[in-house]
């Protein structure tokens, strides 16, 4: 599974792909920001797999841009090829990963949770710390406290890795619960 195809990512995810003889079977997206979706079409197109993401962010995928956020790089638009819904499940060979829909950054972030490995992967819903965004145009801060409220109900030993920065855990993130507390006035 490759996860938000960051600009200029391409090339270095062929070679590791390569090196490590590796079959991506599908890219999956947190969200529709650029950052997160750049080299999308490239890997799509060179891997001939599907491109998943929820349906509340499947307009910026097939127009980048129509979000309202500043790019300044091309982006080619791509058609999503499956809608990830709440509680649908991504398989990865022997690994299943939870859709969890997470609103807030943008209306269609998901997080992906692998019960086995306890392992979540949170895009720009958790960062270590902190939250993500919530002043873009199409975020939604009141939607972020009930996401984040979900986290919270993991197990504490859950493994978290953001679509930036350091990774940390469920138990290191104790905020989580009191989050609108906290960031409310975001």
């Amino acid at each position: 599974m490759i996860v938000d195809p960051a600009p200029a990512s391409f090339n270095a995810l062929i070679a590791y792909i390569a090196e490590q003889n590796l079959h991506p079977i599908i890219i999956v997206l947190t969200h529709s920001h650029w950052d997160h979706i750049a080299d999308t079409s490239l890997l799509k197109a060179h891997y001939h797999i599907p491109v998943a993401i929820h349906p509340l962010d499947t307009p910026n995928l097939q127009k980048p841009g129509s979000d309202g956020l500043p790019c300044w790089i091309d982006i080619q638009g791509v058609e999503p090829d499956r809608l990830l819904n709440e509680n649908e499940i991504v398989e990865i060979g022997d690994m299943k990963f939870d859709v969890i829909h997470t609103p807030g950054h943008t209306p269609g972030s998901i997080c992906l949770y692998c019960p086995a490995e306890q392992m979540l992967i949170s895009g720009d819903t958790l960062f270590k710390g902190t939250i993500g965004n919530l002043s873009f145009p199409t975020s939604v801060p009141d939607q972020m406290w009930s996401s984040l409220q979900k986290l919270a109900k993991l197990p504490p030993s859950t493994r978290v890795f953001p679509g930036h920065g350091p990774s940390t855990t469920i138990d290191a993130e104790h905020w989580l619960a009191r989050a609108k507390e906290i960031f409310g006035n975001y």
